[in-house]
């Protein structure tokens, strides 16, 4: 036995054409138009201004008169090239300098001495070693007391490697690492030397 299909319920045909509204449903509409309050404020698109062409100004000449010269007008400096940022020493280089394969040029020994007077002793150290074409140097800073109630790192210990990361030094040195203890270790830096070009 075949089951019936329940009968369906068919939508009456819409029309699609709008209707125009009566003038009572103007007014309805217009009253409940003006009570409803937007949930999202309209953007208020700004028009671009339209540039005007640049109007000419015209610049009145100096005048000259016959006693007083030209002024000269000097060129504005290049700015200076960026400083190069520090490389570390490489696997290679470290293990030669600690073998004693490869040659430490120069050295310089800060310790005990005043922070003013180590970072100029540096400075003047660099500038010469960096003139002369050197390639690693050996820079001993002191380990600084390590026995007693007092015990604690070195200032030079802690402020040499920062002096060697300013830009004024930067332009000297390739990179530095804390030296092999055959080299007083902790209490010394090997420094690679900036070829001038």
């Amino acid at each position: 036995m075949k089951r019936s299909r329940p009968p369906q319920l068919i939508d009456p045909v819409v029309s699609r054409r709008r209707r125009a509204l009566s003038e009572e449903e103007r007014e309805l509409w217009e009253l409940v138009a003006k009570q409803v309050k937007p949930l999202r404020k309209k953007r208020v698109v700004k028009p671009e201004p339209v540039e005007d062409a640049p109007v000419p100004v015209k610049v009145a000449a100096p005048k000259r008169t016959a006693s007083a010269p030209p002024i000269a007008v000097k060129p504005a400096k290049p700015p200076p090239p960026p400083v190069p940022p520090l490389a570390p020493l490489g696997r290679r280089e470290r293990s030669q300098l600690s073998r004693g394969r490869k040659e430490i040029d120069a050295r310089i020994d800060l310790h005990g001495m005043t922070q003013t007077r180590a970072h100029h002793a540096l400075s003047a150290f660099l500038h010469r070693a960096s003139h002369e074409g050197l390639t690693f140097v050996l820079v001993i800073t002191g380990k600084g007391r390590t026995v007693g109630p007092e015990a604690e790192r070195g200032i030079l210990r802690r402020q040499v490697p920062l002096w060697l990361g300013l830009p004024e030094f930067r332009s000297l040195v390739v990179g530095f690492e804390e030296a092999h203890t055959g080299h007083g270790g902790a209490g010394a830096l090997y420094v690679r030397i900036r070829r001038t070009r």
